[in-house]
């Protein structure tokens, strides 16, 4: 008889369910594991050994095979030692083998006998659920695990508690969900002085989920601006908290092993590889600008990061997915983000102050800007000067809005798309709207129409730069509870739009 356990595999944020056969025969004594097993899951059996050596429980002197079906599936991370450990016990009737085989299992064992908690509890639960299993994962998992709802969820510190269990002597208590409640933001928007423009033009890209380009000399406050932009926008829904938070499992970056309902802020250096940004590397994990999604990616000196990192995001500001390629896999990762970059105008970055600009200047302000492509810099919504702050106005009372007033009008905007789009499931916000959503959500009367066609003339806009234009007006409609797009609004749309690019 084959005893069964089951686990999962990953592959990116779906979860595939094994099956974790084992059977004893008569031979040699021999303990192996086959079904495209990685060096983590082949080192499984000496860690079940020893776990069970820790409570007295000897292998059989026969010949053990453990098989990861479907075998053709690559096999990675330590998570598989206690669904093995499981189908072992099974085998040799230490436990039922019908209670292990209604169960989905993970977690990592400790030569001791201990379970160590493992990355991936939360896709894991979800996994359990859709097959109608119960999910038993370590102790330091249970309250990820649980929040998924709609299956049991239970948690056992160690491998005894497990067989104490499952043999009826002490059954575990089912975990709990925890929600972890978002601090309040320390940074305001208040906080800034000056920079009016600027502010208006995060408020924008808060609303609509609009990529946002901020260019200003050194000091000018770009990276400030940019920090206080979460403190802006609106908590996640359940939804977006559950996507956000099964990416974030994947990556064991899950705060306080619950889900959180602040939205993701990532701020990679420039140095970073392009797997770091994108995704990739051992087991195609996911990249910042997965963990960013439904968040903010801040990447500051923009022109700094390689070409090619540069050029890899074009295609996912578009479509809010990367696949990452591999020989032996393609893994799809959501990356819905609001991207915001910031440069100085030049090398040096003083090109407005001509005392203290460089030699090269104003060549060098080209050649460093060149190194944003055209596709790329077409691809962003809103870009604004940040001009430099007097030092005498550092001075001066905190003024203007706070944070939370500011946020109040982008919540108030955000609910207005989301009853817009409720019978489009694939577009949340304006900036994803397109083809005829988009013409029927932002109508143009015949003199806005002639504005805009004077300026796609005059400054060359491409098509696509002609619908973010739309895109762009129709936030700043929904931020003055407007319900008709207006001549203005198209106006600061555009004024948004060629602050930095086209008439340069």
């Amino acid at each position: 008889m084959v005893s069964r356990a089951f686990t999962v595999a990953f592959e990116g944020v779906d979860a595939r369910l094994v099956e974790v056969q084992c059977t004893t025969t008569p031979g040699l004594p021999y303990f192996g594991i086959v079904g495209l097993p990685d060096k983590a899951v082949s080192e499984a059996r000496e860690r079940v050994r020893a776990a069970l050596s820790a409570m007295a429980i000897a292998l059989p002197s026969k010949r053990i095979v453990i098989n990861l079906s479907p075998a053709d599936l690559p096999k990675e991370g330590s998570h598989f030692d206690l669904p093995i450990a499981l189908a072992l016990l099974a085998e040799l009737q230490i436990i039922p083998k019908e209670d292990v085989a209604e169960t989905v299992s993970l977690g990592e064992l400790s030569l001791d006998g201990r379970l160590i908690a493992v990355v991936g509890a939360l896709p894991a639960a979800m996994a359990a659920a859709e097959s109608d299993r119960a999910l038993l994962c370590p102790k330091a998992c249970g309250a990820e695990a649980a929040w998924v709802g709609a299956t049991q969820v239970l948690a056992a510190a160690g491998l005894d508690e497990v067989v104490r269990h499952f043999t009826g002597q002490a059954p575990l208590t089912p975990a709990e969900a925890k929600d972890v409640t978002p601090d309040a933001p320390q940074r305001d928007l208040r906080d800034v002085k000056g920079q009016e423009r600027a502010k208006r033009a995060l408020e924008i890209a808060a609303a609509g989920r609009h990529h946002l380009l901020m260019v200003g000399s050194p000091g000018s406050g770009k990276s400030m601006l940019a920090a206080r932009l979460p403190s802006i926008l609106p908590p996640l829904g359940p939804l977006e908290a559950l996507e956000t938070s099964m990416i974030h499992s994947l990556a064991g970056i899950l705060p306080e092993g619950g889900i959180s309902r602040s939205r993701p802020f990532c701020e990679p250096h420039h140095t970073a590889s392009m797997a770091a940004i994108v995704g990739g590397g051992r087991g195609a994990k996911p990249g910042q600008i997965s963990l960013a999604h439904n968040g903010v990616l801040f990447m500051d000196e923009f022109p700094e990061f390689p070409r090619n990192v540069l050029e890899t995001l074009r295609q996912p500001m578009e479509s809010g997915e990367v696949t990452v390629a591999r020989a032996n896999a393609h893994i799809r990762y959501p990356c819905r983000f609001l991207l915001v970059a910031a440069a100085n105008p030049c090398k040096c970055g003083h090109l407005a102050d001509a005392n203290r600009a460089c030699s090269r200047a104003p060549i060098c302000a080209e050649d460093y800007m060149g190194r944003i492509s055209g596709p790329l810099m077409d691809r962003f919504d809103l870009r604004v000067e940040v001009p430099p702050v007097a030092y005498t106005d550092l001075d001066l009372p905190a003024a203007g809005e706070t944070s939370a007033t500011v946020a109040e009008r982008v919540t108030r905007a955000r609910d207005v798309q989301s009853k817009r789009f409720a019978n489009h499931p694939k577009i949340r916000v304006n900036a994803e709207a397109e083809g005829a959503v988009l013409e029927d959500i932002a109508p143009l009367d015949a003199e806005s129409r002639a504005l805009l066609s004077k300026v796609a003339d005059r400054f060359g806009l491409s098509a696509r730069g002609y619908h973010r234009v739309l895109r762009v007006a129709r936030t700043i409609a929904d931020l003055d509870q407007s319900k008709d797009l207006r001549h203005h609004h198209l106006a600061e749309a555009i004024s948004f739009r060629l602050t930095i690019g086209p008439r340069e």
